[in-house]
């Protein structure tokens, strides 16, 4: 089967971005923006959140080795998908949890994620699902942060104790 793509917006992209480079079967990984109604939007665009973008990670997967429902709850477990329109400290509709699908199964199975996790959680789901419909990668600065910035203050702080608990939780997937 050919290689398969997702786009995934859990709030900042670099450490979505991080994690997903660690997965067996992800054979390319890119931030950058999708879902909004400005062509080529810049970073300081979407910063404003004028341009209607979320800020995503775009993966290009195998799934023979990697399957989407997998990629999903490893997105789920990244980011809380209960926070409308930000995480943690990071507000506003660019950090909005969003999956942007690229077929009527990913459509399917990401709304199927949603209803098994919802149940487990103590606040409803507020994760947006819409056609993929154009990406704009991000600044190349942005491409793959957190290993060319780990001693950096948010990667350090935020970044780092994430990609333990998702190493620890999805162990079987990384390489």
């Amino acid at each position: 089967m050919d290689q398969q793509i997702a786009t995934f917006g859990g709030g900042c992209f670099w450490c979505i971005d991080a994690a997903f480079r660690k997965v067996r079967g992800v054979t390319h990984v890119a931030s950058g923006y999708a879902g909004g109604h400005t062509d080529n939007p810049t970073y300081e665009q979407i910063c404003t959140g004028q341009s209607g973008h979320a800020e995503v990670v775009q993966l290009t997967f195998d799934p023979q080795q990697v399957d989407f429902s997998v990629l999903l709850e490893m997105f789920f477990a990244l980011h809380d998908p209960t926070q409308l329109n930000r995480q943690g400290n990071d507000i506003g509709t660019q950090y909005r949890s969003v999956v942007f699908y690229h077929s009527e199964q990913q459509r399917g199975l990401t709304q199927q994620c949603i209803d098994t996790l919802a149940p487990t959680l103590s606040a409803p789901v507020v994760t947006e699902v819409s056609a993929h419909t154009h990406f704009y990668p991000a600044e190349q600065y942005h491409q793959d942060y957190y290993t060319n910035n780990p001693n950096q203050g948010y990667c350090s702080v935020m970044i780092a104790p994430k990609l333990a608990a998702f190493a620890q939780k999805f162990a079987d997937y990384l390489m």
